[in-house]
């Protein structure tokens, strides 16, 4: 009898593009839906990439693959198979999951690209009786089931889980960019320019319309490209990249950042393979601790938590808004308008968007996620940004990271604190204070950084809240101490939605 899981054709999405979802052999199935880009205004960086790398596939799997392009995805599985079964591994937003179950043709198998089975985390979450999903716990979960950086005993290598305290030093006084290696960068090849040629042509009819800048392609696109990308990082930029991890320089977007979570989220890659990796430079001598220590908990840790708390929340967390925020995003920002905006920090995060749509974690944090905290953006809105602007942006990332850690719109579901913070902290991890045109310590005043006064804003109007977290009680304390608050309420206010 023939195994039906052999003959059924395999459909594949655009972030399931690795060897690691079909098997070596048997038909292929990829749509290429136009409604995708149509329904949703993307960055264009995030458009070229994505259809490079599909078409880059398709041209690999050769005579495997029958590649259609349709108008919607139900549209082109029609085309590509008519009535026939296929097989698909689970997608990776609800919506992509709703369409593959509504069609009866269609079975839906275990997920890939993730370490953790959903059953795991269930059994994990079920059995914490109430308690809060801690990363931190589960992050240790991840790492004895993997057995990655354990040694022989079970206990973590080097005597701690988390090294992240040696991970916080601010940039090198003086420094425009960090003494670390070039990050790998790929070559364009004529799939790139047809990819460009046909967004060109769809922009000049009007059927799409993106954000930002395209070009040249920085992230890679291939599986032969991905693991060029890994194997750079660790051998030339892994050693550099714990003691900087949360630091920021105008002048390098890059520091001393991997670049593979774009990769890893289009499935070029698996972490399993990154982490494992990054453990072997780490036992033989070529890597410290730290760094590998804390590229770890990014991929075994955070990556895993966030992919499972997507699924295991559910659809009710998309929409939730325990901090009652409803400001709409101005036009300079959702548009990416660096050029209307004089506060440093900001408006060169906001270039590197439109230039590259990336940022490494901390401006996404710290200042964009920060500044839209602040401001009170709808959660919702700032969401729908992040996913649209970021190359590595997918519906899947963005609902926990923006909705539960940089909005703190559930309330402290995923995150014990709002990320919010003033100029001081701006200026002891980055280098853009010293030219701006405001001063980080100053409330008020021309000169007044619009961070510091939106931070102690922020404050009043949350204190209550602020107050009965031990983690940030001192702030909410702090409140009684400024005896410039009035003033400093007014100044803020009287900036409103204007570019700072």
């Amino acid at each position: 009898m023939t195994d039906r899981r052999e003959t059924v054709a395999e459909w594949v999405f655009g972030d399931q593009l690795g060897p690691h979802f079909v098997g070596a052999d048997g038909p292929v199935v990829m749509v290429e839906a136009a409604s995708v880009l149509r329904r949703r205004r993307f960055h264009r960086a995030k458009a070229h990439l994505v259809l490079s790398a599909m078409r880059h596939r398709a041209a690999e799997l050769g005579d495997r693959v029958r590649y259609v392009r349709a108008d919607t995805y139900r549209e082109g599985l029609r085309r590509a198979v008519g009535s026939a079964p296929v097989a698909v591994r689970h997608p990776t937003s609800r919506a992509a999951l709703a369409l593959v179950r509504s069609l009866p043709q269609v079975e839906v198998r275990e997920p890939r690209g993730f370490l953790v089975p959903f059953a795991d985390f269930r059994r994990w979450a079920g059995g914490r009786g109430g308690r809060r999903l801690l990363l931190e716990d589960f992050y240790h979960r991840v790492r004895r089931a993997e057995h990655l950086l354990l040694e022989p005993d079970g206990e973590p290598v080097g005597g701690r889980w988390n090294l992240d305290h040696d991970n916080r030093e601010p940039p090198p006084r003086g420094a425009r960019k960090l003494p670390v290696p070039e990050p790998w960068w790929p070559e364009e090849d004529e799939i790139d320019q047809q990819v460009r040629a046909d967004l060109d042509r769809w922009e000049r009819t009007g059927e799409v319309r993106f954000l930002g800048r395209d070009g040249p392609r920085r992230f890679a696109a291939t599986r032969t490209e991905a693991l060029a990308a890994l194997e750079h990082f660790v051998t030339a930029r892994l050693p550099h990249f714990g003691r900087w991890e949360d630091a920021m320089l105008h002048d390098d977007p890059w520091m001393a950042h991997s670049l593979l979570s774009v990769p890893l989220n289009l499935g070029l890659l698996d972490p399993g393979e990154c982490v494992r990796r990054a453990e072997r430079a780490h036992r033989e001598g070529a890597a410290p601790l730290n760094a590998v220590e804390g590229f770890v908990r990014q991929v075994a840790g955070w990556r895993e938590y966030v992919w499972q708390l997507y699924w295991h929340l559910g659809e009710p967390h998309r929409h939730r808004n325990a901090l009652r925020h409803h400001a709409p995003l101005p036009d300079w920002f959702a548009e990416l308008d660096a050029d209307a905006v004089e506060a440093r920090c900001l408006s060169r995060t906001l270039a590197q968007v439109r230039d590259t749509g990336w940022v490494h974690h901390i401006p996404r944090l710290m200042v964009l996620g920060n500044w839209a905290l602040q401001r009170g953006y709808h959660p919702a809105a700032v969401t729908d940004w992040f996913h649209r602007a970021f190359v590595d942006g997918y519906d899947w990332v963005m609902v926990p990271n923006v909705v539960g850690m940089s909005q703190y719109a559930d309330g402290g579901t995923v995150t014990t604190k709002p990320y919010a913070a003033g100029g001081a902290y701006l200026h002891r991890m980055g280098d853009f204070c010293g030219l701006c045109r405001y001063r980080p310590t100053a409330r008020t005043g021309e000169d007044a950084c619009p961070f510091t006064t939106g931070y102690w804003a922020f404050v009043h109007r949350h204190r209550d809240l602020l107050a009965a977290n031990h983690r940030t009680a001192r702030a909410a304390a702090g409140l009684g101490r400024l005896g410039d608050l009035a003033e400093v309420l007014a100044l803020d206010a009287g900036r409103g939605a204007d570019p700072p």
